[in-house]
């Protein structure tokens, strides 16, 4: 049996506690992860040695998080996702229009950052197995509801529906299990892990918005049930 490569990420912050905290929280989950404390250092050593996603932060020493992604995206595709103590619209959207993949706001769950850090490298796989004419497959369909994880798509009745990455980990974890009842408790912990702490309210929030966003496509979507006082279930038809 083959072994596989592991999948190297780089965390460039010049909070050093971050560093140490997330760099411990991916090695557990089998990443290298190589540090860096301020984009120059990180543009070279990325250079010389590439890795297969980037976490930076925005501001920095020497270099900040936009110069650098600028800088990468002149020379490759590399996922990144952009971690920051600022939490304004407009550094989030100068930092997608740059070419960040994705953005998450301090203080953050390393849960959540854990898995989209996971959907970016499942999504880049897929679209380099796809331009080599490798067929991949395999999704979680209950009914119309279509749930891939690899490309991080979801579908009903075969149009798109946009889920964020903790909506579609709520979506997944009612879906698995058609007609049983999960607790708020046990939604929180789908989607955050133990990192976080969230109330009640948000996980009714974040329904809320996936209800929503089924309607967009569907007006008749009723598949996610509330059990008031229990929790939710996905309708078992």
């Amino acid at each position: 049996m083959v072994e596989r490569t592991k999948q190297t990420i780089a965390l460039v912050d010049d909070d050093r506690n971050i560093l140490t905290s997330v760099q411990m929280t991916l090695e557990a989950e089998g990443f290298h992860v190589r540090t860096y404390t301020d984009g120059e250092s990180a543009l070279q050593g990325m250079t010389a040695y590439p890795v297969d996603l980037a976490v930076l932060d925005i501001k920095m020493p020497r270099m900040d998080g936009m110069e650098l992604l600028q800088r990468l995206r002149a020379r490759s595709n590399l996922p990144v996702i952009f971690l920051s103590s600022k939490d304004e619209e407009v550094d989030q959207l100068m930092g997608l229009r740059l070419g960040a993949d994705d953005y998450i706001t301090k203080p953050f769950s390393q849960r959540l950052l854990l898995e989209r850090i996971r959907a970016l490298l499942r999504r880049n796989e897929v679209s380099r197995a796809e331009a080599n004419g490798t067929p991949v497959g395999g999704a979680l369909v209950r009914g119309p509801l279509s749930l891939d994880e690899l490309r991080h798509k979801c579908t009903w009745n075969g149009q798109d529906v946009p889920l964020t990455v903790t909506e579609f980990l709520l979506v997944k974890t009612l879906a698995q299990r058609p007609g049983l009842v999960k607790s708020r408790d046990q939604l929180i912990d789908a989607a955050y892990g133990d990192t976080v702490y969230v109330d009640d309210r948000t996980i009714d929030s974040h329904i809320k918005r996936v209800r929503k966003k089924f309607r967009q496509v569907d007006d008749n979507f009723n598949q996610i049930e509330t059990l008031y006082g229990i929790g939710y279930r996905y309708r078992e038809d």
